[in-house]
C-alpha cells in the first residue's frame, strides 16, 4: 500500500474531519486541511490536530488553509468533504468554478440520507464516494477532539462501483492506523447509510428538544418508548425502500443506544448553539420517503417540524435589527 499514492484534502474540521485528517496523516498520507474558522486554522498550524479520549494521537500538517479556493488550488487528487450537509452546496460552488477540479475525486463524509445526491450536479457518479463513519467526538479545544466512541468498521464505496480500487485504498490506509474501515459496494453502503441514519434520528432530535444527553434519554422508560417508536416508523419506511436490515433490528438498535454516553449528539449541539441542523437529512428524509410510499411517520414528522421551528426562531433572533 502506497500511502502517498494520492494527495488528499479534507475540508470541514469538526470532530469527523479532524479524526479523518489526523489518521490519514498518521498513516503517512500527503494531507492538506481546510476550515473557514480562523482561530481553528491558526491553532492547527501551530499545534497540529490532537485526538484524546478513547484514542490519543497528535499530528502536524504542512498545508493548512482557511479558504476552500486555496485548498482546491493545491490540486488535491481526493477531496474528503466533512462539512455539515447543509454546507455542501457552498463547497460545490467553489468546485464548479475551479479549473483544478476536472479530475478530482470527492468523498462525502456527511450524516444522513440523500446527501451524496448533492454532488451529482457537479461530478460524474464515477468520481463520487460515500463514507459512513461510525465514530464520534466533541471538541475540547478548536484543534482537540475528544473521541467518545468508535463502533468499527466505517464503510466506504464508489457511488457507481466503478472505483472499487480507490475505495479499497482509502479503507486500507485508514485501517492501517486503527481507524478500521471497510470498502464495500454501493448497494451495501445504502443499507449502512439507512442504519446509521435511523440510529441518529432516534435520539438526536429528542436530545435537542429535551436537552437530555443520550444516556439520560435512554435512562427513562418514557423517552425509551419514544425512541423505540421513532425506530419502528423508520424501519417501515426503510423496508418500503427495499433496504436490508438485520433481523430484530429494532431490538438491536435499542440495545446499541442503551450504551450511549453522557454527551449530546451533534444535531442537539447545533440546535442548542443556535446553528442550523441536519434534521432534513435525518428524520426529515424518513418523513419524505414515508410520504413517497404512503407510510405514516407521525413521530418523525413531529420531531422534524419541532426542530425546524426552533431552528427558524433561532435564526430570526440572530438577524440584526
Amino acid at each position: 500500500m502506497d500511502s502517498k499514492k494520492y494527495k488528499i484534502g479534507v475540508v470541514g474540521l469538526g470532530p469527523v474531519g479532524m479524526i479523518i485528517a489526523q489518521n490519514l496523516k498518521d498513516a503517512g498520507c500527503d494531507v492538506a486541511v481546510c476550515d473557514i474558522i480562523k482561530e481553528k486554522v491558526n491553532l492547527i498550524r501551530n499545534n497540529g490536530i490532537e485526538l484524546v479520549g478513547i484514542v490519543e494521537k497528535k499530528s502536524y500538517f504542512n498545508y493548512v488553509f482557511s479558504s476552500i479556493k486555496d485548498l482546491l488550488d493545491h490540486k488535491v487528487d481526493i477531496l474528503i468533504c466533512a462539512v455539515k450537509a447543509y454546507h455542501v452546496d457552498y463547497i460545490l460552488d467553489y468546485v464548479r468554478d475551479n479549473e483544478n477540479c476536472d479530475d478530482m475525486l470527492v468523498v462525502s463524509a456527511q450524516n444522513g440520507i440523500g446527501v451524496a445526491e448533492k454532488y451529482t450536479s457537479h461530478f460524474h457518479e464515477s468520481r463520487i464516494f460515500r463514507m459512513v463513519v461510525n465514530f464520534a467526538g466533541n471538541l475540547f479545544a478548536p484543534n482537540v477532539v475528544n473521541v467518545t466512541f468508535f463502533n468499527p468498521p466505517n464503510y466506504i464505496a464508489s457511488r457507481d462501483d466503478s472505483k472499487e480500487g480507490v475505495a479499497k485504498w482509502i479503507a486500507d490506509v485508514l485501517s492501517s492506523v486503527g481507524l478500521t474501515t471497510q470498502s464495500t459496494d454501493s448497494f451495501s453502503l445504502a443499507n449502512q447509510i439507512w442504519q446509521k441514519t435511523i440510529l441518529n434520528a432516534a435520539l438526536s432530535p429528542l436530545c435537542a428538544i429535551s436537552k437530555f444527553t443520550m444516556k439520560e434519554a435512554m435512562d427513562f422508560p418514557h423517552t425509551n418508548e419514544i425512541v423505540e417508536k421513532l425506530i419502528m416508523e423508520a424501519v417501515e419506511v426503510a423496508k418500503a425502500e427495499e433496504i436490508k436490515l438485520e433481523d430484530n433490528f429494532v431490538k438491536l438498535c435499542m440495545r446499541y443506544l442503551k450504551k450511549a454516553g453522557s454527551h449530546f449528539p451533534s444535531l442537539a449541539v447545533d440546535l442548542m448553539n443556535n446553528r442550523e441542523t441536519e434534521i432534513d437529512y435525518m428524520n426529515g428524509k424518513i418523513v419524505a420517503y414515508g410520504r413517497k410510499h404512503y407510510v405514516r411517520t407521525p413521530l418523525n414528522l413531529t420531531f422534524t417540524n419541532l426542530v425546524r421551528a426552533i431552528s427558524d426562531k433561532n435564526m430570526r433572533n440572530k438577524q440584526p435589527y
